[in-house]
């Protein structure tokens, strides 16, 4: 994936092909990126493991053979051609491909969810981390399925399906404009309409973010006495992955609804303050809690 970032980004500035607007390379790029992310963090969440490791070993080969490989290799064979790669259905071979990276997600789901149940039941000394673990992955399964809500034929596509035509494309990221309209820079989220990517972009990495936080409040338990014991910084760990989830949620309601990222409703904008402030308030809770415990404890 480091390799492929690096011939991608060459792409950029060597080859002025686009797609949809954007350089034919952009796509690999991104994709090179997460994918890397994805399975570093899965080998390094398996090597953390006490038991299975023969058994978790094996689902992550699955993982990177029939899911990374498949996806990332078709991905990079379209960009060369100079065509899309998702929801590509114009020819023959691009419906083949479009068909394999399909079935390549589904493996993809299947051996994360196999891989989540695994680590859910791991014996660990850090009690954060063993939370973090289990619902970064979960979470991330939630975003990773908003993938499939793209490939749902659009109400213009049903209508040429229904008509007995054969539509180019099947299936789209964006709501209540057209793939390729106006977008924002590097992430190509549309800023015409709802873009379906926001949710699953944020739902995905919580496989990064959550074991992130959880080593980042151990490492702040040094310095704040507030966080030292494991049960507030497991308690800590459990509402940022609720609040990753509802956050992941909101956004994929807001695409649903038409809405671009940066032009929220009021409505929205008020099921975010609602949902920030309900993290808030749990923190605090947990926070207050654990400073009441500190200074009600002995030799304190």
């Amino acid at each position: 994936m480091a390799l492929l970032a690096v011939v991608a980004t060459g792409g950029l500035f060597l080859d002025g092909r686009t797609v949809l607007g954007e350089g034919v390379w952009l796509k690999p790029l991104k994709f090179a990126v997460s994918f890397g992310l994805y399975t570093i963090t899965l080998a390094w969440m398996i090597g953390r493991t006490e038991r299975w490791q023969r058994t978790l070993h094996r689902l992550g080969t699955v993982t990177v053979v029939l899911f990374i490989a498949p996806e990332i290799s078709i991905i990079t064979f379209q960009a060369a051609r100079g065509v899309r790669s998702h929801f590509n259905v114009s020819s023959t071979l691009n419906d083949v491909l479009v068909k394999a990276m399909g079935g390549a997600a589904y493996v993809g789901w299947a051996m994360t969810l196999l891989l989540g149940v695994f680590l859910v039941w791991q014996r660990k000394v850090d009690r954060p981390l063993a939370w973090a673990i289990p619902i970064g992955l979960f979470v991330s399964l939630a975003g990773m399925s908003i993938g499939y809500v793209m490939t749902t034929p659009t109400a213009a596509q049903q209508r040429a399906l229904d008509a007995g035509e054969n539509p180019p494309t099947l299936g789209a990221h964006s709501v209540g404009a057209l793939d390729g309209g106006s977008a924002m820079p590097l992430t190509s989220w549309s800023t015409g309409g709802g873009d379906l990517r926001v949710a699953h972009f944020v739902g995905l990495h919580a496989l990064q973010l959550l074991p992130l936080a959880a080593v980042g409040l151990g490492m702040l338990a040094g310095r704040l006495s507030l966080l030292r014991g494991e049960g507030t910084r497991t308690a800590l760990i459990v509402i940022g992955g609720a609040g990753h989830a509802g956050l992941t949620a909101l956004l994929l309601w807001q695409a649903e609804r038409g809405q671009p990222l940066l032009e929220p409703d009021r409505l929205t904008l008020t099921a975010a303050a609602g949902l920030a402030g309900a993290v808030a308030v749990a923190v605090a809770v947990v926070l207050a809690t654990a400073s009441r415990d500190r200074h009600g404890s002995p030799g304190d």
